[in-house]
Protein backbone atom coordinates (compact mmCIF):
# COMPACT_ATOMS: atom_id res chain seq x y z
CA UNK A 1 0.00 0.00 0.00
CA UNK A 2 1.43 3.43 -1.28
CA UNK A 3 2.27 6.38 1.35
CA UNK A 4 -0.16 8.41 -0.46
CA UNK A 5 -3.00 5.71 0.32
CA UNK A 6 -2.06 5.43 3.99
CA UNK A 7 -1.75 9.32 4.40
CA UNK A 8 -5.66 9.59 2.60
CA UNK A 9 -6.87 6.73 5.19
CA UNK A 10 -5.45 8.72 7.86
CA UNK A 11 -6.62 11.93 6.30
CA UNK A 12 -9.89 10.28 6.40
CA UNK A 13 -9.97 8.72 9.63
CA UNK A 14 -9.65 11.89 11.33
CA UNK A 15 -11.88 13.87 9.55
CA UNK A 16 -13.64 16.45 11.78
CA UNK A 17 -11.21 15.29 14.76
CA UNK A 18 -11.45 17.59 17.84
CA UNK A 19 -14.04 18.57 20.16
CA UNK A 20 -15.53 20.93 17.77
CA UNK A 21 -15.44 18.83 14.78
CA UNK A 22 -17.38 16.08 16.61
CA UNK A 23 -19.94 18.69 17.48
CA UNK A 24 -19.97 19.96 13.94
CA UNK A 25 -20.63 16.20 13.30
CA UNK A 26 -23.73 15.77 15.25
CA UNK A 27 -25.44 19.28 14.57
CA UNK A 28 -25.16 17.70 10.89
CA UNK A 29 -26.50 14.40 11.58
CA UNK A 30 -29.21 16.03 13.66
CA UNK A 31 -30.59 18.03 10.62
CA UNK A 32 -30.08 15.16 8.21
CA UNK A 33 -32.50 13.59 10.81
CA UNK A 34 -30.42 11.29 12.14
CA UNK A 35 -31.00 11.97 15.78
CA UNK A 36 -30.46 8.62 17.30
CA UNK A 37 -30.70 8.40 20.93
CA UNK A 38 -30.42 11.78 21.87
CA UNK A 39 -34.41 12.64 22.57
CA UNK A 40 -34.18 9.41 24.97
CA UNK A 41 -31.23 10.53 26.78
CA UNK A 42 -32.43 14.18 27.16
CA UNK A 43 -35.70 12.57 28.37
CA UNK A 44 -33.82 10.61 31.12
CA UNK A 45 -31.84 13.80 32.17
CA UNK A 46 -34.94 16.00 32.44
CA UNK A 47 -37.12 13.01 34.03
CA UNK A 48 -34.09 13.04 36.96
CA UNK A 49 -34.05 16.41 37.42
CA UNK A 50 -37.67 16.66 38.23
CA UNK A 51 -38.02 13.63 40.15
CA UNK A 52 -34.57 14.96 42.44
CA UNK A 53 -35.57 18.37 42.99
CA UNK A 54 -39.76 16.57 44.26
CA UNK A 55 -37.84 13.91 46.10
CA UNK A 56 -34.04 13.66 47.20
CA UNK A 57 -34.16 9.59 47.44
CA UNK A 58 -34.83 9.14 43.17
CA UNK A 59 -31.21 9.58 43.04
CA UNK A 60 -29.90 8.34 46.24
CA UNK A 61 -27.51 4.84 45.94
CA UNK A 62 -30.47 2.56 47.28
CA UNK A 63 -32.88 4.00 44.55
CA UNK A 64 -30.80 3.14 41.77
CA UNK A 65 -29.87 -0.35 42.52
CA UNK A 66 -33.65 -0.96 42.72
CA UNK A 67 -33.97 0.89 39.76
CA UNK A 68 -31.68 -1.55 37.79
CA UNK A 69 -33.59 -4.61 39.59
CA UNK A 70 -36.85 -3.45 38.38
CA UNK A 71 -35.71 -2.75 35.19
CA UNK A 72 -34.31 -6.08 34.02
CA UNK A 73 -36.91 -8.37 33.43
CA UNK A 74 -39.28 -6.09 31.07
CA UNK A 75 -35.84 -4.64 29.91
CA UNK A 76 -34.88 -8.75 28.76
CA UNK A 77 -38.23 -8.96 26.98
CA UNK A 78 -37.52 -5.66 25.35
CA UNK A 79 -34.51 -7.21 23.41
CA UNK A 80 -36.50 -8.85 21.81
CA UNK A 81 -38.95 -7.03 20.77
CA UNK A 82 -36.57 -4.64 19.27
CA UNK A 83 -35.65 -7.50 17.08
CA UNK A 84 -39.25 -8.03 15.51
CA UNK A 85 -40.31 -4.53 15.17
CA UNK A 86 -36.48 -4.36 13.33
CA UNK A 87 -38.34 -6.46 10.87
CA UNK A 88 -41.32 -4.36 10.93
CA UNK A 89 -43.46 -7.35 12.60
CA UNK A 90 -45.03 -7.47 15.96
CA UNK A 91 -44.73 -9.68 19.05
CA UNK A 92 -48.12 -9.48 20.84
CA UNK A 93 -47.76 -12.18 23.26
CA UNK A 94 -44.46 -11.51 25.34
CA UNK A 95 -46.38 -11.35 28.53
CA UNK A 96 -48.46 -14.58 28.00
CA UNK A 97 -45.34 -16.19 27.47
CA UNK A 98 -43.47 -14.30 30.08
CA UNK A 99 -46.12 -15.52 32.88
CA UNK A 100 -46.52 -19.00 31.55
CA UNK A 101 -42.99 -19.48 31.89
CA UNK A 102 -43.05 -18.71 35.55
CA UNK A 103 -45.79 -21.24 36.18
CA UNK A 104 -43.83 -23.99 34.53
CA UNK A 105 -40.81 -22.74 36.76
CA UNK A 106 -42.93 -22.76 39.63
CA UNK A 107 -44.90 -26.47 38.88
CA UNK A 108 -42.10 -28.24 38.22
CA UNK A 109 -39.65 -26.67 41.41
CA UNK A 110 -41.75 -26.11 43.92
CA UNK A 111 -44.58 -28.75 43.20
CA UNK A 112 -43.29 -31.50 41.26
CA UNK A 113 -39.25 -31.33 42.63
CA UNK A 114 -37.36 -31.20 39.68
CA UNK A 115 -33.75 -29.94 40.31
CA UNK A 116 -33.32 -26.39 39.72
CA UNK A 117 -31.35 -25.95 36.15
CA UNK A 118 -34.13 -28.42 34.70
CA UNK A 119 -37.06 -26.48 35.52
CA UNK A 120 -35.18 -23.18 34.54
CA UNK A 121 -34.46 -25.19 30.91
CA UNK A 122 -37.61 -26.09 30.58
CA UNK A 123 -39.58 -23.09 30.34
CA UNK A 124 -36.39 -21.36 28.33
CA UNK A 125 -37.03 -24.43 25.88
CA UNK A 126 -40.86 -23.94 25.62
CA UNK A 127 -40.34 -20.08 24.82
CA UNK A 128 -38.44 -21.21 22.20
CA UNK A 129 -40.71 -23.70 20.91
CA UNK A 130 -43.68 -20.95 21.19
CA UNK A 131 -41.46 -18.64 18.73
CA UNK A 132 -40.99 -21.33 16.21
CA UNK A 133 -44.46 -22.35 16.14
CA UNK A 134 -45.16 -18.06 15.35
CA UNK A 135 -42.60 -18.30 12.57
CA UNK A 136 -43.77 -21.40 10.59
CA UNK A 137 -47.37 -20.08 10.64
CA UNK A 138 -46.12 -16.62 9.01
CA UNK A 139 -43.63 -18.37 7.06
CA UNK A 140 -45.78 -20.96 5.56
CA UNK A 141 -49.29 -19.63 5.52
CA UNK A 142 -48.43 -16.01 5.36
CA UNK A 143 -50.61 -14.85 8.99
CA UNK A 144 -49.92 -11.58 9.75
CA UNK A 145 -47.25 -11.41 13.55
CA UNK A 146 -50.40 -8.89 14.72
CA UNK A 147 -52.94 -12.32 14.41
CA UNK A 148 -50.99 -14.92 15.18
CA UNK A 149 -49.32 -13.62 18.93
CA UNK A 150 -52.82 -12.01 19.65
CA UNK A 151 -54.41 -15.37 19.53
CA UNK A 152 -50.59 -16.76 21.21
CA UNK A 153 -51.12 -13.71 24.04
CA UNK A 154 -54.59 -15.91 24.73
CA UNK A 155 -53.93 -19.23 24.21
CA UNK A 156 -50.82 -18.76 26.41
CA UNK A 157 -52.61 -16.92 29.07
CA UNK A 158 -54.71 -19.82 29.49
CA UNK A 159 -52.28 -21.96 30.24
CA UNK A 160 -50.56 -20.33 32.58
CA UNK A 161 -53.99 -20.43 34.65
CA UNK A 162 -54.44 -24.08 33.50
CA UNK A 163 -50.82 -25.14 35.08
CA UNK A 164 -51.01 -22.64 38.08
CA UNK A 165 -54.03 -24.82 39.06
CA UNK A 166 -56.62 -23.82 41.43
CA UNK A 167 -53.65 -23.01 44.26
CA UNK A 168 -53.66 -19.86 41.61
CA UNK A 169 -50.16 -18.71 43.37
CA UNK A 170 -47.15 -20.63 43.71
CA UNK A 171 -44.09 -18.99 46.22
CA UNK A 172 -40.88 -19.94 45.44
CA UNK A 173 -38.30 -20.83 48.43
CA UNK A 174 -35.95 -17.83 48.96
CA UNK A 175 -33.07 -19.86 49.22
CA UNK A 176 -33.61 -20.98 45.80
CA UNK A 177 -30.37 -20.21 43.17
CA UNK A 178 -33.68 -17.85 41.24
CA UNK A 179 -34.42 -15.95 43.95
CA UNK A 180 -31.00 -15.38 45.49
CA UNK A 181 -29.66 -14.74 41.71
CA UNK A 182 -32.54 -11.59 41.19
CA UNK A 183 -32.35 -10.58 44.64
CA UNK A 184 -29.45 -11.11 46.69
CA UNK A 185 -26.87 -11.38 44.05
CA UNK A 186 -24.24 -8.45 43.70
CA UNK A 187 -21.08 -7.96 42.03
CA UNK A 188 -17.94 -7.46 43.92
CA UNK A 189 -16.66 -3.62 43.90
CA UNK A 190 -13.54 -4.72 42.00
CA UNK A 191 -14.82 -7.13 39.49
CA UNK A 192 -17.53 -3.80 38.80
CA UNK A 193 -14.23 -1.63 38.01
CA UNK A 194 -12.93 -4.63 36.23
CA UNK A 195 -16.11 -4.74 33.98
CA UNK A 196 -16.25 -0.78 33.45
CA UNK A 197 -12.67 -0.56 32.66
CA UNK A 198 -13.53 -3.58 30.06
CA UNK A 199 -16.46 -2.30 28.54
CA UNK A 200 -14.53 1.20 27.82
CA UNK A 201 -11.63 -0.45 26.63
CA UNK A 202 -13.66 -2.59 24.24
CA UNK A 203 -15.81 -0.01 22.86
CA UNK A 204 -12.32 2.25 21.78
CA UNK A 205 -10.79 -0.72 20.20
CA UNK A 206 -13.95 -1.53 18.67
CA UNK A 207 -14.75 1.42 17.17
CA UNK A 208 -11.27 2.22 15.71
CA UNK A 209 -10.84 -1.13 14.01
CA UNK A 210 -14.68 -0.38 12.53
CA UNK A 211 -12.96 3.64 11.67
CA UNK A 212 -9.97 2.25 9.98
CA UNK A 213 -11.80 -0.54 8.10
CA UNK A 214 -14.50 2.32 6.94
CA UNK A 215 -11.39 4.00 5.77
CA UNK A 216 -9.52 1.79 3.86
CA UNK A 217 -12.80 1.00 1.88
CA UNK A 218 -13.21 4.96 1.33
CA UNK A 219 -15.88 5.60 3.32
CA UNK A 220 -16.66 8.06 6.11
CA UNK A 221 -15.44 7.17 9.36
CA UNK A 222 -15.74 8.51 12.79
CA UNK A 223 -12.92 10.03 14.10
CA UNK A 224 -10.14 9.00 16.47
CA UNK A 225 -10.11 11.63 18.57
CA UNK A 226 -14.09 11.34 18.55
CA UNK A 227 -14.04 7.38 19.81
CA UNK A 228 -10.83 8.48 22.77
CA UNK A 229 -13.60 11.41 24.00
CA UNK A 230 -16.54 9.00 24.19
CA UNK A 231 -14.47 6.01 25.19
CA UNK A 232 -13.22 8.37 28.10
CA UNK A 233 -16.55 9.69 28.84
CA UNK A 234 -17.83 5.86 29.12
CA UNK A 235 -15.07 4.98 31.79
CA UNK A 236 -15.92 7.94 33.79
CA UNK A 237 -19.47 7.79 33.77
CA UNK A 238 -19.82 4.47 34.61
CA UNK A 239 -16.87 4.22 36.69
CA UNK A 240 -18.60 6.87 38.78
CA UNK A 241 -21.87 5.57 38.62
CA UNK A 242 -20.53 2.15 39.54
CA UNK A 243 -18.81 3.68 42.63
CA UNK A 244 -22.06 5.78 43.74
CA UNK A 245 -23.74 2.06 43.33
CA UNK A 246 -21.23 0.37 45.34
CA UNK A 247 -21.94 2.82 48.30
CA UNK A 248 -24.59 0.69 49.23
CA UNK A 249 -25.74 -2.74 47.87
CA UNK A 250 -23.55 -2.91 44.73
CA UNK A 251 -24.03 -3.73 41.19
CA UNK A 252 -27.09 -6.10 40.35
CA UNK A 253 -25.28 -9.41 38.73
CA UNK A 254 -28.96 -9.96 36.94
CA UNK A 255 -28.75 -5.52 35.46
CA UNK A 256 -25.31 -6.88 34.37
CA UNK A 257 -26.95 -10.25 32.61
CA UNK A 258 -29.10 -7.88 30.99
CA UNK A 259 -26.38 -5.31 30.11
CA UNK A 260 -24.37 -8.75 28.45
CA UNK A 261 -27.79 -9.26 26.68
CA UNK A 262 -27.89 -6.31 25.14
CA UNK A 263 -24.34 -6.10 24.14
CA UNK A 264 -24.17 -9.18 22.59
CA UNK A 265 -27.20 -8.74 20.75
CA UNK A 266 -25.93 -5.27 19.56
CA UNK A 267 -22.45 -6.80 18.39
CA UNK A 268 -24.85 -9.61 16.20
CA UNK A 269 -26.87 -6.81 14.59
CA UNK A 270 -23.41 -4.99 13.84
CA UNK A 271 -21.31 -7.47 12.99
CA UNK A 272 -22.50 -10.69 11.51
CA UNK A 273 -24.59 -11.31 8.03
CA UNK A 274 -27.83 -12.63 10.16
CA UNK A 275 -27.90 -8.81 11.73
CA UNK A 276 -27.31 -7.00 8.39
CA UNK A 277 -29.76 -9.01 7.22
CA UNK A 278 -32.22 -8.17 9.63
CA UNK A 279 -32.09 -4.60 8.91
CA UNK A 280 -32.34 -5.32 5.07
CA UNK A 281 -35.31 -7.62 5.51
CA UNK A 282 -37.22 -4.35 7.56
CA UNK A 283 -36.09 -1.72 5.25
CA UNK A 284 -37.12 -3.71 2.22
CA UNK A 285 -38.48 -7.65 2.05
CA UNK A 286 -38.38 -8.12 -1.83
CA UNK A 287 -35.17 -5.91 -2.01
CA UNK A 288 -33.33 -8.63 0.56
CA UNK A 289 -35.06 -11.68 -0.70
CA UNK A 290 -33.47 -10.33 -4.38
CA UNK A 291 -30.35 -9.89 -2.70
CA UNK A 292 -30.09 -13.74 -1.74
CA UNK A 293 -30.94 -12.87 1.88
CA UNK A 294 -32.82 -16.39 3.14
CA UNK A 295 -35.69 -14.41 4.56
CA UNK A 296 -37.48 -17.22 6.36
CA UNK A 297 -34.92 -18.19 8.28
CA UNK A 298 -33.97 -14.29 9.61
CA UNK A 299 -37.85 -14.71 10.67
CA UNK A 300 -37.57 -17.80 12.04
CA UNK A 301 -34.79 -16.85 14.44
CA UNK A 302 -36.33 -13.68 15.35
CA UNK A 303 -39.58 -15.00 16.32
CA UNK A 304 -37.44 -18.09 17.74
CA UNK A 305 -35.74 -15.39 19.88
CA UNK A 306 -38.45 -13.28 20.89
CA UNK A 307 -39.85 -15.46 22.43
CA UNK A 308 -36.96 -17.25 23.89
CA UNK A 309 -36.04 -13.70 25.63
CA UNK A 310 -39.85 -13.19 27.18
CA UNK A 311 -39.88 -16.83 28.64
CA UNK A 312 -36.27 -15.71 30.35
CA UNK A 313 -37.97 -12.51 31.35
CA UNK A 314 -40.30 -14.28 33.33
CA UNK A 315 -38.30 -16.55 34.89
CA UNK A 316 -36.25 -13.05 36.15
CA UNK A 317 -39.41 -11.72 36.98
CA UNK A 318 -40.80 -14.79 38.88
CA UNK A 319 -37.75 -14.93 40.90
CA UNK A 320 -37.71 -11.09 41.68
CA UNK A 321 -40.87 -12.06 43.18
CA UNK A 322 -40.33 -15.28 44.65
CA UNK A 323 -43.42 -16.50 43.43
CA UNK A 324 -45.95 -17.09 40.40
CA UNK A 325 -49.83 -16.00 40.12
CA UNK A 326 -52.23 -15.34 38.10
CA UNK A 327 -51.00 -11.72 37.28
CA UNK A 328 -47.51 -12.70 36.43
CA UNK A 329 -46.73 -11.09 32.53
CA UNK A 330 -50.41 -9.71 32.96
CA UNK A 331 -51.04 -5.98 33.54
CA UNK A 332 -49.34 -3.54 31.36
CA UNK A 333 -46.29 -6.11 31.07
CA UNK A 334 -46.88 -6.66 27.61
CA UNK A 335 -47.27 -2.95 26.48
CA UNK A 336 -44.32 -2.00 28.45
CA UNK A 337 -41.76 -4.46 27.02
CA UNK A 338 -42.99 -2.82 23.69
CA UNK A 339 -43.42 0.86 24.62
CA UNK A 340 -39.58 0.19 26.11
CA UNK A 341 -38.02 -0.64 22.27
CA UNK A 342 -40.20 2.19 20.70
CA UNK A 343 -39.15 5.04 23.43
CA UNK A 344 -35.46 3.74 22.72
CA UNK A 345 -35.62 4.43 19.40
CA UNK A 346 -36.42 1.37 17.85
CA UNK A 347 -38.69 2.30 14.88
CA UNK A 348 -42.14 1.06 14.58
CA UNK A 349 -41.51 0.83 10.46
CA UNK A 350 -38.96 -1.32 10.68
CA UNK A 351 -35.12 -1.44 9.52
CA UNK A 352 -34.17 1.44 12.30
CA UNK A 353 -32.90 0.73 15.90
CA UNK A 354 -30.49 -0.33 18.30
CA UNK A 355 -29.96 -3.19 20.93
CA UNK A 356 -29.34 0.01 22.80
CA UNK A 357 -33.18 0.95 22.35
CA UNK A 358 -34.39 -1.75 25.47
CA UNK A 359 -31.77 -0.04 27.59
CA UNK A 360 -32.76 3.35 27.16
CA UNK A 361 -36.49 2.69 26.70
CA UNK A 362 -36.81 0.87 30.17
CA UNK A 363 -34.94 2.91 32.04
CA UNK A 364 -37.58 5.93 30.91
CA UNK A 365 -40.34 4.11 31.92
CA UNK A 366 -39.10 2.42 35.01
CA UNK A 367 -37.99 5.80 36.10
CA UNK A 368 -41.02 7.42 35.71
CA UNK A 369 -42.67 4.45 37.54
CA UNK A 370 -40.33 4.83 40.18
CA UNK A 371 -40.24 8.56 40.92
CA UNK A 372 -43.90 8.91 40.72
CA UNK A 373 -44.23 5.34 43.37
CA UNK A 374 -41.63 7.85 45.14
CA UNK A 375 -44.75 10.59 45.67
CA UNK A 376 -47.26 8.08 46.60
CA UNK A 377 -48.98 9.25 43.07
CA UNK A 378 -51.62 7.41 41.44
CA UNK A 379 -51.13 4.37 39.08
CA UNK A 380 -53.68 6.53 36.35
CA UNK A 381 -51.00 9.43 36.51
CA UNK A 382 -48.02 6.62 35.49
CA UNK A 383 -50.07 5.43 32.59
CA UNK A 384 -50.78 8.37 31.06
CA UNK A 385 -47.58 10.01 31.50
CA UNK A 386 -46.19 6.57 29.78
CA UNK A 387 -48.39 6.70 26.84
CA UNK A 388 -47.06 10.30 26.49
CA UNK A 389 -44.04 9.63 26.40
CA UNK A 390 -44.70 7.06 24.27
CA UNK A 391 -46.35 9.05 21.56
CA UNK A 392 -43.57 11.66 21.27
CA UNK A 393 -41.17 8.99 20.94
CA UNK A 394 -43.82 7.52 17.64
CA UNK A 395 -43.89 11.42 16.53
CA UNK A 396 -39.89 12.11 16.87
CA UNK A 397 -39.79 8.66 14.60
CA UNK A 398 -41.91 10.01 12.19
CA UNK A 399 -40.57 13.65 12.03
CA UNK A 400 -36.76 11.97 11.55
CA UNK A 401 -37.93 9.56 8.45
CA UNK A 402 -39.34 12.43 6.74
CA UNK A 403 -36.10 14.56 7.69
CA UNK A 404 -34.04 11.71 5.79
CA UNK A 405 -36.49 11.17 3.47
CA UNK A 406 -36.35 15.04 2.29
CA UNK A 407 -32.64 15.08 2.35
CA UNK A 408 -31.94 11.48 0.40
CA UNK A 409 -34.39 13.33 -2.13
CA UNK A 410 -31.72 16.67 -1.94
Amino acid sequence: MSAGTLDRQDERLNIGSGFRGELRSAAKSVRQGDIGSLPVIAGLIVVAIVFQTLNPVFLSSQNLVNLALQSTAIGVMAIGVVLVLLLAQIDLSIGSVNGFAAAILAVTFVQWQWPMWLALLVPLAVGAAIGAIYGLLYIRFGVPSFVITLGGLMAFLGFQLWSLGLNGSINIPFDSFIVRFTQASFLPDVVAYVLVAAIAVGYGASALRSAHRRARQNLSSASATGIYLRGALILVGLGALTWYMNTTRGVPVMFVLFLVLVAATGYALKRTRWGRAIYAIGGNEEAARRAGIHVSRVYMSVFVLSSFLAALGGLLAAGRLASANPSSGGGTTNLEAIAAAVIGGTSLFGGRGTASSAILGILVIESITNGLTLLNMDTSIRYIITGAVLLVAVVIDAISRKSRAAHGRA
